[in-house]
């Protein structure tokens, strides 16, 4: 995954220390392991290489905005903006403690974290106000969104994007991580989504399409995209679930994991010698 291109080699690597603390924290206490596992490369580039958002103009109105409306992959929220310094690693320990604001949702009190999420289909509107009051303000910052496929039964994402086309926004944009599954069970079978992009279009929106794991053809992506063009940016992201680890990936019962000791041992195995760029990584979140 990314290996050749020196270009993405710290990002690859980041990936890989993400994934591990998304096992910590899958270890103490549980996460939706699963489902962050999906999105991790998708947060490792954008706040590694695309964004102008980070520790230090994270209060300036004229950075770039992340909200994960997805908000039960915060595990992988968390890590990223652990790695990138926006708070110390250490504090990934304190997952559902009662000392700490690491839970199982985004938390405002945590460095970092645009807006609470938890309840689907809520944050594309959020964000679309923000989108709107940069356009009043003359602000070009970029507003992007992270939403699941899953949550895309829900009708207050549609009706955003009416209103969007409507105002011909044009810094806004959604992530759509695609790994075809929603809690237990695949997208398909439970409510249809495809043909999704041609949903998209009907909408009003300039559609795109790209694998979510390779940082090379994301970075292709983004930058050929016009963020000051008007239209609303929908990018779908192919993803899978549980990626990196091979025994839970793809897996329908995977969204939800909790491990024991050996568990974590053994999957910890897996993510150190199943990557590809064989980067070997201490293990930080053990207790």
């Amino acid at each position: 995954m990314n290996r050749k291109n020196p270009q993405f080699e710290k990002l690859t690597k980041t990936s890989l220390l993400v994934r591990e603390s998304c096992l910590g924290m899958a270890y103490n206490g549980g996460c939706f392991l699963g489902a962050s596992l999906s999105c991790v490369d998708i947060l490792v580039y954008l706040y590694g290489h695309f964004l102008n958002c980070n520790k230090n103009n994270f209060r300036n109105e004229n950075r770039d905005y992340l909200f994960l409306s997805k908000g039960h992959d915060v595990p992988a929220l968390y890590s990223v903006l652990a790695e990138n310094g926006f708070f110390s690693k250490d504090r990934l320990l304190n997952h559902l403690s009662g000392k700490d604001f690491i839970y199982w949702h985004p938390n405002t009190k945590i460095p970092g974290i645009e807006f609470h999420s938890g309840s689907l289909g809520h944050l594309p509107s959020v964000s679309l106000g923000v989108a709107i009051n940069n356009k009043l303000k003359k602000i070009n910052s970029k507003v992007i969104t992270i939403i699941g496929d899953g949550e895309l039964n829900e009708g207050s994402i549609w009706e955003c994007l009416l209103v969007a086309s409507s105002l011909k926004i044009a810094n806004y944009c959604l992530i759509v991580d695609r790994n075809h599954f929603q809690a237990n069970g695949p997208t398909e079978e439970i409510m249809p989504l495809e043909p999704l992009r041609e949903k998209f279009i009907s909408f009003g929106c300039n559609v795109y399409t790209v694998n979510g794991h390779s940082f090379e053809e994301m970075n292709q992506c983004f930058e050929s995209i016009n963020f000051n063009s008007p239209g609303t940016k929908v990018i779908i992201c192919d993803t899978i679930r549980g990626k990196g680890i091979p025994s839970i990936e793809a897996k329908a019962d995977k969204w939800f994991c909790t491990l024991d000791k050996e568990m974590y041992d053994n999957l910890l195995i897996e993510l150190q010698t199943g990557d590809e760029s064989g980067v070997q990584i201490p293990s930080t979140c053990v207790r």
